[in-house]
């Protein structure tokens, strides 16, 4: 007869539901992370690009140095600055592409730190030229490479959003690097050389933390590509892209008539977000004389706390009002900014600081939005998974050439000329991308 007592049986393994919620939490462990670290990383680089800026008003009251480095001189050292940083954009992308964000990144940042620590070490014109031309190139190592990097962890359906709260990196290191360095510089240790090591200690602490945290890409992790059933089957993961492949990706960019725009639109909007940036304490300093120097450093961050929010703003609305669409939004900020730089001499000749302020940061939350929008999302949308570094590096690229012009006039021309320039520059970067109003990228038609 049988034996009919119980019999101890082993518990099943676990089931596929089981399996799942585990995968689903490491995504979602692994997308935070890399959302952190690279964020971070971003708005790092803020607090070595802005030391210049900080120090300038140090130097032109400086009689050691103030009669070599004038206006004249420190424009076209902003000038080198982003000759570099333009040749680098162009450059970095593609290597993104072919070698992963980790290497290029952490490379620009190690630059970075030793070109500020030699400007804080010398005050020789040749010796600024040649850090500039460095800290250019180191500096450009940052975007294209971490957009990449972001578009590896997170699906088309919601790039809008995430790169919106995500681009708010650059607007807050902007806004929180010149009153930290300012600080330091003018407070502690009454010295504009100051800015430089500052900057370049708080660079290398976020280059730590990059170099323990960051992962290339979610098969990195043991992840699946977020992107495989929604983008085109031959634009693959992007570590499966073969390294021969990379100016194949760049050709294919150069001919994408959309990517074009975008690059010929950051051309023109990023001279007058690149005026206020590096020079938005002595552009204030002109106007309100009165508000000394840690006010003209204070006031231009309500042009940063405006780009804070401004990026989360754009990237709510393309993916929510207009369904992934990334063009409309972009318009409609560049009629917004176009107005209010056309603006900016007449209000700001009340002398009131509150004015001031304001104008600042209405028009910032214009300039940052469309910046956002251009530079990151649409650019890496449009440029597919494999060639996204390429896209945006493309696309920052042209904007970058076009920075130079918003670090070198600022030391040659009258405010009047300046904004009304801007202005207009604005409104033709609104009528070219005005024909695109209704362009989707391939992922989300």
């Amino acid at each position: 007869m049988a034996d009919l007592a119980p019999q101890s049986v082993p518990s099943p393994p676990p089931g596929p539901a089981l399996a799942t919620r585990e995968a689903l939490k490491r995504t979602a462990r692994w997308r935070r992370q890399i959302f952190a670290v690279t964020w971070i990383a971003y708005a790092g680089f803020y607090f070595v690009r802005q030391a210049f800026s900080v120090a300038k008003l140090g130097i032109l009251d400086d009689p050691l140095v103030s009669g070599v480095l004038t206006e004249q001189v420190l424009g076209v050292l902003d000038a080198v600055y982003l000759a570099a940083y333009a040749a680098g954009q162009f450059l970095w992308g593609m290597w993104a592409d072919r070698f992963g964000p980790r290497v290029v990144v952490a490379g620009g940042m190690a630059g970075a730190v030793v070109a500020a620590c030699a400007m804080g070490l010398s005050s020789a014109v040749l010796v600024f030229g040649g850090a500039m031309v460095v800290q250019g190139l180191a500096q450009s190592a940052g975007w294209a490479p971490l957009c990449k990097n972001m578009g590896s962890f997170f699906a088309v359906r919601e790039r809008g959003r995430v790169l919106g709260i995500w681009s708010s990196n650059y607007a807050f290191g902007g806004l929180a690097a010149p009153p930290f360095l300012g600080w330091w510089a003018y407070e502690v240790f009454g010295s504009w050389h100051a800015a430089f090591f500052a900057g370049a200690v708080t660079l290398a602490v976020v280059l730590a933390l990059f170099l323990v945290f960051q992962r290339n890409t979610p098969q990195d992790v043991g992840l699946p590509d977020p992107n495989r059933t929604e983008e085109e089957p031959t634009a693959g993961a992007p570590a499966a892209q073969p390294r021969q492949r990379a100016l194949t990706l760049y050709r294919e960019a150069l001919r994408d008539r959309m990517v074009l725009t975008l690059g010929a639109a950051y051309f023109l909007l990023k001279p007058a977000r690149y005026a206020i940036l590096l020079w938005g304490p002595v552009i204030v300093s002109r106007r309100l004389p009165e508000v000394g120097k840690v006010g003209a450093t204070l006031i231009p961050v309500a042009f940063g706390v405006a780009g804070v929010l401004a990026p989360i703003l754009i990237g709510w609305v393309s993916d929510t009002l207009f369904r992934s669409r990334r063009v409309p939004p972009c318009v409609l900020a560049l009629a917004l900014l176009t107005v209010v730089l056309a603006l900016f001499m007449p209000l700001t000749a009340t002398g009131s600081a509150a004015v001031m302020l304001a104008v600042l940061a209405v028009i910032g939350l214009a300039v940052y939005a469309a910046d956002a929008m251009i530079s990151c999302v649409a650019a890496v949308d449009f440029g597919t998974a494999g060639g996204a570094g390429t896209a945006a590096g493309l696309v920052n690229g042209c904007g970058s050439v076009g920075a130079i012009l918003g670090g070198l006039l600022p030391g040659f021309l009258s405010s009047t000329a300046l904004f009304y320039g801007f202005a207009a520059a604005a409104l033709l970067a609104g009528l070219l991308m005005l024909p695109q109003w209704h362009r989707l990228p391939a992922a989300a038609s």
